[in-house]
């Protein structure tokens, strides 16, 4: 059975560009359960002249039925890497879902490394069953 690509979303902000692929993971999902589990890969690519460190995520996840959760904290996945101009980090994360779908988007909170902050913006996403007919971005 021939698979549609997996989509890719991004955005930039500053010369940092933000690529989201998400992925449904079916083996992990139990709809009979209310369970529907994505994974999604981040990209961050420094095209800029800056150097900077990822300090904290913001993310606003809104499901099929319009609930809304926001998950805010320090770090992507342990870390707080540091980003130089040319170079590329990357990690991938998930969520589940009690309904077959979704939507997220959010940002990250970067320094440079005179202190200086500002926000990135993260793409709205859609979180998609392979299955489901409506897609909601």
């Amino acid at each position: 059975q021939q698979r549609n690509p997996k989509p890719m979303y991004r955005e930039t902000t500053r010369a940092l560009t933000v690529c989201v692929e998400p992925e449904y993971l079916e083996r992990e999902s139990q709809p009979s359960r209310g369970r529907y589990v994505w994974a999604y890969h981040v990209r961050i690519e420094n095209h800029g002249a800056e150097t900077v460190q990822l300090i904290s995520r913001y993310w606003r996840i809104t499901d099929g039925a319009g609930k809304v959760q926001e998950v805010r904290g320090q770090c992507v996945i342990g870390e707080q890497p540091i980003v130089r101009p040319g170079e590329v980090f990357e990690y991938t994360s998930g969520t589940p879902l009690s309904v077959p779908g979704g939507f997220m988007t959010g940002s990250y909170e970067m320094i440079t490394e005179d202190g200086s902050g500002f926000e990135i913006a993260i793409p709205a996403f859609s979180l998609d069953c392979p299955d489901q007919v409506t897609r909601l971005n």
